[in-house]
Formats: C-alpha cells, sequence, structure tokens
C-alpha cells in the first residue's frame, strides 16, 4: 500500500509574479520571481516531485503509472488524465484578462481539456480587486471592439477582495487576479488560458505579449458571474478542527481545515487526498508512520489508505475528487 508522501513544485517565474511564496510558504527555487508553486501537478508543463521515502526524487505521474490509477480512487476512474491541478500564486503586478474554454472547445483546439477553477484567498493587499465576469450583459460585437479601442476595463466587474474570499470561476468567465493578491487556486487539469487584455506589457523577449481574441471570444461569456463570491459551505465544527466547504464542482471538491488539536479523517476508496498547509505547523499520523508539516508543504494522500490524524495548529487546504 502507498503511503502519503510530500510534494516538491515546479515553480513559474511569470512577469507579474513576486517573491511571497519563497518568503512565506517556504517555496524552494533559484528563480529571482515565484508567481506560481504547482503543488499538485501532473501536467506536462511543470510536475510534482516526490520528496523522501521510496520514491525519492520521481514524478507524482510516474508513481501513479507504477502503483496503478487506483491510488486516485472511483471517483477519478471517469477521467482519462489526473483531474486537477493546484497552485499557490503570488500577484505583484495585475494578471493579464483572460479566459478558459470548455472541455468541448478545448479538446478541439488545444488537446487538452478545458479549465474550471476556484480561487481561495489567502491574502491581499489594502485596496486589493480582481476582475470576475462583467457589470451587466453585453453582446460579442462589443467586446471585440472593446478588446480593439482598449475599452474593455470599462465594462468588467471588479470586486474588493479581502482574505478568505472564495471565486468560482466556471470555463468562460473572464476574469483577472489584481496586483497585492496571494491565493490559491484548484483547478482543472489544463494550462490552457486565452488573453484578451494585458496593460500594453512587454514579454521576456521585449516584445507584447500574445492575445488570443478570436478563440476568447469563440468561448467568452459576456454576462456577469453566475456565482457570489464566498464559500458554498457553512464552518462545521468537529473533534479538533473546522471544516468549510469552499467550492464543489463535477472536478473537484476542495474545503479548508482549520486544525486545533489532534482531529481524525480517512482516505477512503472514493478519492485521493490533496493537502496544501496554508498556515501552521503540525504532523500527519497514519498506519505507517508519520511525518511534519509546515507552512507551503503539499502531501498527497493515496485513495484506500483509511484513517490518518492530523494534528497541531494549522490551516489546510483538502481537494478530493
Amino acid at each position: 500500500m502507498m503511503l502519503p508522501v510530500k510534494l516538491i513544485p515546479p515553480v513559474k517565474d511569470y512577469i507579474w509574479g513576486g517573491t511571497k511564496l519563497k518568503e512565506e510558504y517556504s517555496i524552494r527555487t533559484d528563480l529571482p520571481k515565484a508567481a506560481e508553486a504547482w503543488v499538485l501537478s501532473c501536467h506536462k508543463d511543470g510536475q510534482s516531485v516526490i520528496s523522501g521515502g521510496v520514491y525519492d526524487g520521481r514524478t507524482l505521474e510516474s508513481v501513479i503509472e507504477e502503483e496503478g490509477r487506483g491510488i486516485l480512487g472511483d471517483n477519478a476512474a471517469r477521467f482519462d488524465y489526473f483531474p486537477v491541478l493546484i497552485k499557490l500564486i503570488d500577484a505583484k503586478d495585475n494578471l493579464s484578462v483572460q479566459v478558459h474554454p470548455d472541455n468541448a472547445y478545448a479538446r478541439i483546439h488545444e488537446g487538452e481539456y478545458g479549465k474550471t477553477e476556484a480561487w481561495y484567498i489567502l491574502d491581499c493587499e489594502e485596496g486589493a480587486s480582481l476582475i470576475y465576469g462583467f457589470q451587466k450583459t453585453i453582446s460579442r460585437e462589443e467586446l471585440r471592439e472593446r478588446i480593439e479601442n482598449n475599452t474593455l476595463l470599462e465594462v468588467v466587474n471588479r470586486v474588493p477582495v479581502h482574505r478568505g474570499d472564495l471565486f468560482f470561476i466556471d470555463s468562460g468567465t473572464l476574469h483577472a487576479i489584481g496586483k497585492g493578491i496571494l491565493l490559491a487556486e484548484v483547478q482543472q487539469n489544463s494550462n490552457t488560458t486565452y488573453r484578451v487584455y494585458d496593460y500594453g506589457r512587454l514579454g521576456a523577449d521585449g516584445k507584447p505579449r500574445a492575445l488570443h481574441i478570436d478563440k476568447a471570444l469563440d468561448v467568452t461569456r459576456c454576462a456577469p458571474p453566475e456565482h457570489r463570491v464566498g464559500p458554498e459551505g457553512r464552518p462545521e465544527r468537529h473533534d479538533g478542527y473546522v471544516s468549510t466547504l469552499q467550492a464543489s464542482c463535477e472536478f473537484f471538491t476542495f474545503r479548508t481545515l482549520d486544525v486545533d488539536g489532534a482531529a481524525d479523517f480517512e482516505a477512503d476508496k472514493s478519492s485521493f487526498v490533496s493537502l496544501v498547509i496554508l498556515d501552521g505547523t503540525g504532523t500527519l499520523r497514519f498506519g505507517g508512520g508519520e511525518m511534519d508539516l509546515r507552512k507551503g508543504e503539499s502531501v498527497f494522500i493515496p485513495a484506500g489508505m483509511g484513517p490518518y490524524t492530523i494534528a497541531g495548529q494549522m490551516k489546510l487546504l483538502e481537494t478530493r475528487v
């Protein structure tokens, strides 16, 4: 039986990134910026690597291939790929205004799956905001005109951001993370993004970064967001912890766990469990041993492992499919 493993994330140094993930979340990289840390990833553009134990140095994807997809759980059987990608994102500057396609469009045009995602706000500077859909419904023709004449920002829905906010972003929802925001993102395992506005910035090659206007027009829902801001569920008290359902959909379910003491959980056969430590320190205890946990670390627990205990004072992001 495979036991829990810690994961080393690939790190991306996009031009808008900062250094908080290195300074506050112990993300290790020689890159000057750490815009994103992919704390659970089996994507071709960046793979989680196992740290310690019998699989030390191997990618999580290679171990899944060796152990068999049973370690992902029964719910993952409906996907022919690893279903989720989880990131920590540090936006020192504004991200581009962008949109993601759904599965049907992405499979035809990009050869991978679409992208529905959710953002949990870890921290933010005073006055920080993000773009979330439109203020009102507009036509596709107006959207094209506003992209071409640089007036798009006049009609987007800009939302103030606070620590603990939750934004659910269906494929087709126009969005952009604003500067001064640190967040955790749970998403479909896809890296397809259509950029429609980028503040006139130049990329590392000194040229304007590419826009994807025609594809964006194909997939953008030109309307206000369909979901309210905030977690899907209310805090629920259990022995040793408080659980809050943040978001659930056909692709993933994730909740925050505020542990104070010792809390018992189970990895049943329905799904693997991803734990990302958002704050604090503690210990994970399971049938084959235990491991220390600290802020910024990511743990993969195979489906069917059975009971485990999280002890300490921590906030964690728990994701299942």
